[in-house]
């Protein structure tokens, strides 16, 4: 059982935002861990995570730990997921690679466990009837993205590849959902987008993706503080066990899984059928290494640059120190059906 104070709690809230991250909230609006909670782990879902909805709705977690053993909490983004790991709302939080990174070279004490997907899941969208054609034409432009996330990291990439940075435009700091809301409405000229919300922007109102780079997104990475991987190996293997089950499921169920994601993020199986049967690869490799290190590598002189860590040598250290991949290493003989494969 934890109990954090809220002086404590607003303490970590504010070093967040140092670390470049927006402050957050759980699921209704606070940033606090619950001190009554006495559960065996306590784990995000999330929108972006289809097998976190898998396992939600098929609730293997309580048959194997036992329902009340079992606590979901919703994250809206990457710095939310981030934000309720350092404060201990939740033992296992789902981010991108990049803010993942971030978070432990600004002193969160996570590892990550388990590759969960390679996602297209950012670009950059304009609103329908938009002259803005190409990177280029953000020059002077007002731009919703949610700092602290992948598309964030996108947007500065792609800023610098059109030979633009942050000075050229105007960022407007919003939770993704809101970021399309802001498009729709014409209150920005462009958003970094995250699917779901962009494949429904882009089926709904005919928004545009302008810029699209497979390699600007980063892996998802299922995320563990280290003080419980030290106190409760077992559940955390039972937890990647249960991500690699629900790997297999999506496979050879994937208009379940959309179904699924569409029930869970109140979006239509068009929306849903976008987000995961084109833009999301499941099919990998989970076990963290050489090509989620490829990816963030990139990131680093941005992370430098962006003034979001403290030196270079703190960045390049928690890349070192990043990945635990010794659950995913066993859960990958796991067969579907979650019994141990040969």
């Amino acid at each position: 059982m934890r109990r954090l104070t809220r002086p404590v709690v607003l303490l970590v809230a504010s070093l967040l935002v140092l670390a470049g991250c927006a402050a957050g909230e759980n699921s209704d609006g606070t940033v606090a861990a619950d001190d009554t909670r006495d559960t065996r782990v306590s784990l995000d879902y999330a929108y972006y995570n289809p097998e976190s909805l898998v396992i939600k709705k098929q609730g293997w977690l309580e048959e194997e730990l036992g329902q009340d053993s079992v606590e979901w909490v919703l994250s809206q983004g990457s710095n939310k997921a981030n934000e309720n790991l350092r404060a201990g709302v939740v033992d296992i939080g789902s981010t991108a690679g990049t803010p993942a990174l971030l978070a432990r070279a600004n002193g969160s004490p996570i590892k990550s466990i388990d590759v969960y997907s390679r996602p297209e899941w950012s670009a950059i969208v304009v609103p329908q009837g938009s002259p803005i054609t190409d990177p280029a034409g953000l020059r002077g432009t007002k731009i919703a993205v949610t700092q602290g996330t992948d598309p964030y990291f996108f947007l500065v990439q792609t800023l610098a590849g059109a030979g633009l940075d942050r000075a050229d435009v105007e960022i407007v700091n919003l939770q993704h959902s809101d970021g399309r809301t802001a498009l729709e409405r014409g209150d920005v000229d462009a958003w970094a987008g995250l699917d779901p919300f962009m494949a429904q922007s882009e089926l709904d109102a005919g928004s545009t993706l302008i810029y699209r780079n497979l390699d600007f997104n980063s892996y998802g990475l299922l995320n563990a503080n280290e003080s419980f991987l030290e106190r409760d190996p077992e559940t955390a293997a039972v937890v990647v066990r249960a991500y690699e089950r629900a790997r297999a499921w999506i496979v050879e169920n994937p208009e379940e899984a959309v179904a699924t994601l569409a029930e869970a993020a109140s979006i239509s199986p068009e929306v849903a059928r976008k987000q995961l049967l084109e833009r999301t690869q499941i099919d990998i490799d989970p076990v963290p290494g050489d090509a989620q290190r490829e990816v963030l590598e990139r990131l680093v002189p941005i992370l430098v640059s962006e003034g979001l860590v403290r030196s270079e040598d703190d960045a390049r250290t928690a890349l070192d120190t990043l990945f635990e991949p010794r659950f995913a290493q066993e859960a990958a003989g796991t067969r579907s059906d979650g019994t141990a494969g040969s």
